[in-house]
């Protein structure tokens, strides 16, 4: 599902330039869960954005379902998320005017469904908010927040799920509930789930936990990487 090869991003800044990735290598297979650890600024969001095709980066490959990322452009990219990925972040990410219905038929008008409001309202249904179609974000619990922002991910029924710390804002009953709604759509639907969190126990859930360090993969939970250096 996801291919990453020997990619760097490097970001000037008046400082001068700061390498965010140096030399990443990870593959994901089709329908695994994989949890991504790693302390603050090792580079786990920035590697998300990257396999979303939000951010370019500087060099190497990146091929997730089937398409080089690098060959296309940005109405390429759009489309592929579009098709292929869904994401869940840590701030929800919801139209403030939009009701909970309207939040969720986002991805599939853009995909000219025809069926979009009857989708999205089964997708709300599936989390647990059939009673909450025409409420706006701000009438909502963060609980709440997060299950449109999952079933809006899972409603186009993508290849690939990103969650960034998707527990985040939440207290820990509520994370504990988003927690297993997340995986169990992922497993009814066969999803492949790629999970960031600071949480250990959350990671373990996942069939293997790819640990990042400085920008690179410092293990791939399946060997130690090979990709890790000590520089001078």
């Amino acid at each position: 599902m996801v291919d990453i090869d020997d990619v760097h991003l490097r970001l000037d800044s008046a400082a001068g330039p700061v390498n965010i990735l140096r030399g990443m290598n990870l593959s994901v297979d089709r329908g695994e869960r994989v949890g991504v650890v790693g302390p603050s600024g090792s580079g786990k969001s920035t590697m998300m954005m990257v396999m979303a095709g939000l951010e370019r980066p500087s060099s190497g490959r990146i091929r997730v379902a089937g398409h080089d990322l690098g060959g296309l452009n940005e109405d390429g990219l759009a489309r592929f998320r579009r098709d292929h990925v869904g994401i869940v972040f840590q701030a929800f990410h919801l139209v403030p005017t939009m009701t909970a219905l309207e939040n969720v038929a986002i991805p599939l008008e853009f995909a000219g469904a025809p069926d979009a409001f009857d989708r999205a309202r089964a997708g709300l249904e599936a989390v647990g908010l059939k009673h909450r179609l025409t409420h706006y974000p701000g009438q909502l619990s963060g609980g709440e927040q997060q299950r449109v922002a999952i079933a809006r991910a899972f409603v186009a029924e993508p290849s690939l799920l990103l969650a960034d710390e998707p527990t985040g804002n939440l207290d820990l009953e509520t994370g504990a509930h988003i927690v297993e709604l997340l995986f169990g759509l992922a497993e009814r639907r066969g999803t492949t789930l790629v999970l960031i969190t600071h949480d250990p126990a959350l990671a373990e859930r996942c069939d293997r936990t790819v640990k990042l360090m400085d920008g690179r993969i410092a293990d791939d939970g399946r060997h130690a990487a090979r990709n890790v250096r000590v520089e001078a």
